[in-house]
């Protein structure tokens, strides 16, 4: 007899002997059962102990009027409990993946329950970064003051090298500059990504409120994720 075939029997004679000790006394039902499945190329066997060759698959434990008894889950090797236990962690995510969608779905629709809504948090984000915007740029305008009388001061040493005080403010007002101008195209960035963010929540919440069931749209893109779960 295989390893294989030992176990199998051991794990059958567990199962019957366990479900033997747990009926009440006086109540247990005689005989080791009748074993029976159906092959993978679908011929029933019939035995009267656990059958190898359905090691692989569910067997059936009848009494003998043919009730059930117990039913024999399919024996695995190592190899093959390791191949389903990777195809229940998958089935897990899964699982937790789709929960997580009709959860953001869902929160999404109590934020926003009407388009008008929708358009109010479109206009209040995209004012946030107008206004930094808007800091930016009247801080560029008041650094081109500052570096009008720095430049007056220049025209004193034309052809002469500058002196290091008054190189250093312009050099420090130049780099001022660039930074603002940075934190412009950074904030102008920003405005895309809003509105494309406001966008896609859109059209998302246009087939919910159509009537699409809560996680069945797919994974939301990230940011229109982040803005449902807060």
């Amino acid at each position: 007899m295989t390893p294989r075939s030992c176990l199998l029997l051991l794990s059958a004679g567990l199962l019957v002997g366990g479900e033997a000790q747990a009926q009440a006394p006086g109540t247990a039902k005689s005989g080791a059962g009748i074993y029976t499945c159906t092959t993978l190329e679908g011929r029933r066997l019939t035995s009267d102990r656990p059958i190898v060759e359905c090691s692989a698959r569910e067997q059936r434990i009848l009494n003998a009027d043919g009730s059930l008894r117990a039913i024999l889950p399919p024996f695995l090797s190592p190899e093959e409990r390791a191949a389903q236990e990777a195809r229940d962690r998958k089935q897990a995510a899964e699982i937790a993946a789709r929960n997580d969608a009709i959860r953001r779905d869902r929160n999404l629709m109590m934020r926003y329950p009407t388009e008008a809504k929708h358009q109010q948090a479109r206009a209040e984000s995209l004012d946030d970064a107008n206004k930094a915007r808007l800091i930016s740029e009247r801080r560029i305008k008041e650094l081109a003051q500052e570096r009008k009388p720095l430049m007056d001061e220049a025209e004193f040493y034309k052809g002469k090298p500058l002196p290091a005080k008054l190189k250093q403010q312009l050099d420090a007002n130049d780099a001022a500059v660039g930074a603002q101008r940075e934190l412009i195209e950074n904030q102008k960035a920003e405005l895309v990504r809003i509105n494309g963010r406001y966008d896609l929540e859109l059209a998302r919440l246009k087939r919910l409120w159509a009537g699409a069931a809560p996680g069945s749209l797919g994974a939301a893109p990230a940011d229109a994720a982040a803005s449902a779960s807060r």
